[in-house]
């Protein structure tokens, strides 16, 4: 497997930044932990959110079989039973026991359900597959990921509030892409992260190309609600970083921000922006570690960066940007959660519960322990 696919997926494991992380900032109150689903036959990652028009949270994720359970040493981020489902809740604490069926792709296992709602109520569901390959590839490649072959991506819609979904459908591939799929064809766009839709009504999706030995990003827009797509623009590209999971953001300003996990570089969060509506962007470097980065914009225009922390003390953490996002340099960093059993934790998505609070969710483990989908609900002071 190439190794910048491998990036996309495994963490690097590097010295830590000096702590400067605040626990109790003015600006947050940390209300309660929650947990949204755990199940101890399944493992449960990767999680996105939304809310509904009523107020009704939906909260998408996959989930495998605890492999532990069945003898395996370990539990690895593909499988081929590997399925998105969701949850929901009326007011962030209180969730659905059984979680229903997003999708059970029918070539190979899913990962990372990345849910959009649209402004007039239609949900969009994004993810990528892996399938093992064939039994006598899989001897040669020596286990783990490299067993697996990558798929690329597809996305799912729903009209009635994700009681049924159409789909799949697929975007198209990138022209630097480089990856096959056992089929033969090049493999479609994908990524980890949140799309957004823009104030035109032009929805913003980073996805990934695998180039070589790493992956860059690139934008992809729609202009018809997610039913045909293009690539705009090349948002982060280098020989020596690798950069992958990204989450997109449109200031009130109407600047395009991408906010993107790297390799290669201490796993250093970035930011890049458009100034001219996605025709262009500059990327550099936010100064902490981010896996990966995920944006809300507050009430009063503010945005509420979350990310997870795979380096010791293992967490959960966030920063409050100005509404432009020009100030992640000298925004303060304050800790939700230090009690994370080790890397294999993180991938926030945060949601507004009202004016006032806000519920973050992420997946998360102790010691080691049961992979469950968790969040944690904030009062915001404004």
């Amino acid at each position: 497997m190439k190794r910048g696919l491998i990036a996309f997926v495994c963490v690097l494991l590097t010295p830590s930044f000096p702590a400067s992380a605040q626990r109790y900032p003015a600006e947050i109150q940390k209300i309660k932990d929650v947990v949204i689903y755990e199940d101890s036959l399944f493992y449960c990652a990767f999680p996105s959110v939304v809310r509904r028009p009523d107020g009704d949270l939906l909260v998408a994720f996959r989930r495998a079989p605890d492999r532990r359970r069945m003898g395996e040493q370990d539990n690895l981020h593909c499988d081929q039973n590997s399925y998105l489902v969701m949850v929901r809740s009326g007011d962030g604490e209180a969730w659905s026991r059984e979680p229903e069926l997003i999708s059970a792709y029918p070539f190979g296992g899913s990962q990372d359900p990345c849910l959009l709602q649209l402004n007039d109520g239609t949900l969009l569901c994004t993810s990528y597959a892996w399938t093992l390959k064939p039994a006598a590839q899989r001897k040669q490649s020596g286990g783990g990921y490299g067993d697996w072959a990558f798929l690329g991506g597809y996305y799912l819609r729903s009209a009635d509030g994700g009681l049924h979904w159409d789909g799949p459908f697929y975007p198209p591939a990138l022209t630097r892409e480089t990856l096959r799929s056992p089929y033969g064809n090049v493999i479609p766009a994908c990524n980890r992260g949140a799309l957004y839709e823009g104030g035109d009504g032009r929805i913003h999706w980073g996805v990934i190309a695998n180039n070589g030995s790493r992956t860059s990003v690139h934008l992809l827009t729609s202009d018809d609600r997610g039913a045909s797509w293009n690539c705009s623009a090349e948002i982060a590209s280098s020989p020596d970083i690798t950069f992958n999971e990204t989450s997109m953001y449109e200031t009130p300003g109407g600047d395009i921000v991408a906010f993107i996990r790297t390799s290669g570089v201490g796993d250093t969060a970035y930011i890049s922006r458009s100034t001219d509506g996605g025709k262009t962007f500059q990327y550099t470097p936010m100064g902490f570690r981010g896996h990966p980065v995920n944006a809300l914009r507050l009430p009063d225009r503010r945005v509420l960066l979350t990310y997870g922390y795979r380096h010791a003390p293992y967490g959960i953490r966030a920063r409050i940007l100005n509404e432009e996002c020009t100030d992640f340099a000298e925004a303060t960093e304050f800790i939700l959660r230090d009690d994370g059993g080790n890397v294999d934790i993180g991938y926030t998505w945060p949601v507004l519960l009202d004016e006032n609070r806000v519920l973050v969710t992420y997946y998360f483990n102790k010691n080691d322990g049961l992979r469950h989908i968790a969040g944690t609900i904030l009062e915001i002071r404004q």
